[in-house]
Formats: structure tokens, sequence, C-alpha cells
């Protein structure tokens, strides 16, 4: 192995011939390095809108959510989640109530998902990253008083202060049999004001979180509750958490991780990431096949010296690893610089901000956001050198098969 090893790093920096090859060379070390770099710089550009995309919904998600297996609500007064609200690892406990109601402000209606909390679960989880305008006390403190999400407020045009912006939310009466003369005495007619805006966030947009008791009134549903949210004291705990809860409540319930809870945002921003991947690959193939032309041109500025180790008693399996490693090593250099620059890249836009969006100062990010994982270099350096082997040991054994040609056709 030495022996291949030494030729090859000899012919890499030494000046060959004709200065074309050096050139060649050079270009096939750049065409890697710049592969390497776009690979770094695409992964952790999508790594970082990724953590924004996430944490945005984060904000909005619960770390854990109880449902029902079957049916749209149950009973929560059970031993077993009295048992689950002590629990110590729980940072917040909330019981939930949801349905669709209308909603109407001066003659504008608008279907809605009113959402029930226990209002301390909202300080509990600190949850005013949430709010785009707005106070989260109010809500605390009163029972008539909800958040309302931008598309509800978009669509109401109400204003958050005002002695006259109450709007009226209508739910049809459980249990009534719906033979009355006048229709609206079967439906429910309550009347809350809004404290706060949520931030804008993509299938939360249409929500008006209110109290659970109001909830419970509009709804008249006293009984039983849609869902149970928790949050861990250390996030970190949250997957053994969600083991345990799950234990401790059987089969009749399940409970959901945020990913659990809406799988196909998760998928959708991982598989967005992998596909750039993907395509950034098959672009890198096409500059690492740089190595086949400059190994090509180096078998030909170095017939004479294969000739003299064939005469040595050198076997083609030694003259074409001597090429092969030729290979390896553009490969290697210019995926090590390339992923060097990457990195030095990554590092300057998350210092200084080099790209921007440009969308001012109210926008959900202004600097376009990065984060660097080892995971990605290690994936980039081995997709680099396992393309790269397989293209110098084809390269390679072509150039021998052609050394092998000249001899013959010399012999004859």
């Amino acid at each position: 192995m030495k022996l291949p090893f030494f030729f090859a790093k000899r012919y890499l920096f030494s000046k060959k011939s004709l200065h074309a090859i050096n050139i060649i060379s050079t270009i096939s070390v750049v065409g890697v390095l710049v592969s390497s770099a776009a690979l770094v710089i695409v992964l952790s550009f999508y790594n970082g809108m990724e953590n924004l995309i996430l944490s945005l919904y984060s904000t909005f998600a619960p770390e854990l959510r109880i449902e029902p297996t079957k049916g749209k609500v149950f009973d929560a007064k059970t031993e077993s989640f009295q048992t689950l609200r002590k629990n110590p690892d729980l940072k917040s406990y909330s019981e939930v109530l949801e349905d669709k109601v209308l909603i109407q402000y001066n003659n504008q209606q608008f279907i809605a998902q009113i959402k029930g909390v226990e209002p301390k679960s909202l300080m509990e989880a600190d949850h005013q990253d949430m709010l785009y305008a707005g106070n989260l006390h109010i809500l605390q403190d009163s029972a008539n008083f909800a958040l309302v999400g931008a598309q509800v407020q978009a669509n109401l045009r109400i204003p958050l202060q005002g002695i006259d912006n109450y709007m009226q939310l209508f739910s049809p009466r459980k249990g009534s049999p719906g033979n009355s003369v006048n229709p609206m005495d079967d439906i429910n007619i309550r009347m809350i004001a809004p404290c706060g805006l949520l931030q804008y966030q993509q299938g939360f947009d249409n929500l008006v979180i209110t109290p659970i008791d109001f909830a419970r009134d509009l709804l008249n549903e006293y009984d039983e509750v849609s869902a149970i949210e928790l949050y861990a004291k250390d996030p970190l705990q949250a997957e053994k958490l969600q083991r345990e809860t799950q234990d401790l409540l059987g089969k009749d319930y399940i409970v959901k991780s945020r990913e659990q809870q809406n799988p196909l945002l998760y998928k959708t921003v991982r598989s967005e990431k992998w596909i750039v991947f993907f395509i950034l690959t098959v672009i890198g193939i096409i500059a690492i096949f740089n190595i086949i032309g400059s190994l090509t041109m180096l078998v030909i500025d170095k017939k004479q010296d294969m000739s003299v180790l064939k005469s040595l008693g050198a076997n083609n399996w030694l003259v074409q690893r001597i090429f092969f490693y030729e290979g390896v090593m553009i490969a290697f250099i210019g995926g090590i610089i390339g992923i060097a620059v990457g990195l030095a890249f990554c590092i300057l836009q998350e210092k200084y901000g080099i790209i921007r969006t440009g969308d001012g100062a109210n926008a959900i990010m202004d600097i376009y956001p990065v984060d660097v994982r080892p995971t990605d270099f290690l994936l980039v350096f081995t997709t680099v050198m396992l393309v790269a082997i397989l293209i110098s040991y084809l390269a390679s054994s072509l150039s021998v098969r052609e050394i092998r040609s000249d001899a013959i056709r010399t012999a004859e």
C-alpha cells in the first residue's frame, strides 16, 4: 500500500509535463470543494429553517396531548387522571374542550375552533410567545376574555380593546330535540371579548382560546373533555413521561408527542431537506466526474513511468492502485476544504447575517437561520468519499486497461 500511495502523492503535487494536467487536477479539486461546501451550507440552512418552523409550531402545540382512542370526548375525573395531575414531573396539566362554533361580530361571521383551557396552564407553561398582541393575565383573571387567532381577527375585524368589542359565539344546544318553533331556542349564544391576538401559525389561526368554564357553558358539556395537554418540567424527559403516561392510562387513550400531533408538518419539513440533499448530491457527482478526466490525462502523461514500473515487476493491480489513490486524494482534499469553507460561511451567517430576508422588522425572521450539526459533516464527507471511491476505481480500471492495450500494441 505504501508504494502506490507514495506514487499517487508525488503525481498529485508534482509539476506535470503538460500544464493542462495541473489545471484539470485543480478543477477536479475545486469541483469536489464546491460540491461539499454547497451540501454543508444547504443542510445547515435547512436545519435552521426546520428549527424555526418547528419552534413556531411548538409555541402552540403542547409537549404531550392525551386523546381518547374512540370518540371525541372522555371523562377526565377518573382515578388515573387524578394521579397523573399530581405527577411531580409535570409543569402544566390542563383539561381541554374543543369544538366548532360560529362567531359573529358587527354582521361579520366566521366558523372557528373554540378551545377551552384551564387559565392557569397558560401561565404555568409560559405561552406569552404565542401572542402577537395582548395580555395573558386578563384571561387568567376573568372568564369574559379570549385569545383569537389571526384568521378570526382578520375576518371579523374585531378590535382587541374598547367597550363594544364583544363577539357572539353560537353552538348547537346539546340534547336539544330540534323541533322547536323558534330555531334559536336550540342554539346556545354567549358573548366574549378578545384580550389577545395569537401569532400567525397555519393550523392554529382559526382558534379562539377561552377559559374552559366558558367553553363548557357554550358547548353545554360539563362532565367530559376533548383532550388533556401536558408540559414536562424538563422538556428532555418528555419522551419518558409519554411512556409512563401511556402505561398509566392504558389502551383506551393515546398519548401524542408534538410530532405525533402533526406528523404531516414534521414529515414535510424533513423530506424537503433530504430531497434538496439528493439533488445537490447528483450535481456533486457530476462535478466529481472531473476526476475521470484528471486521471485519464495523468495516465497519458505517465505512460513511460508505468512502463518502467512494469519492467521492474509491477503488476496491473499496483498500477491501478496508484491512480485509484490519486482520485481518492483529490476527493479527500476537496472534501475537507469544502466542508471547512461551508462551516466558515455558516459561522459568518450566524454571527453577521450575511443573507437576509429583507422583510422588515415585523417579519418572523430577518436573517436566514442556520444550525450546524456535526452529523451533517460526517454525512457530506461520507457521501463525497463513497462517490469518489467508486469513480476513482472505474477511472483507474479504464486507465490500466488503456496501458495494457498500449503494451500489447507495442509488443506486436
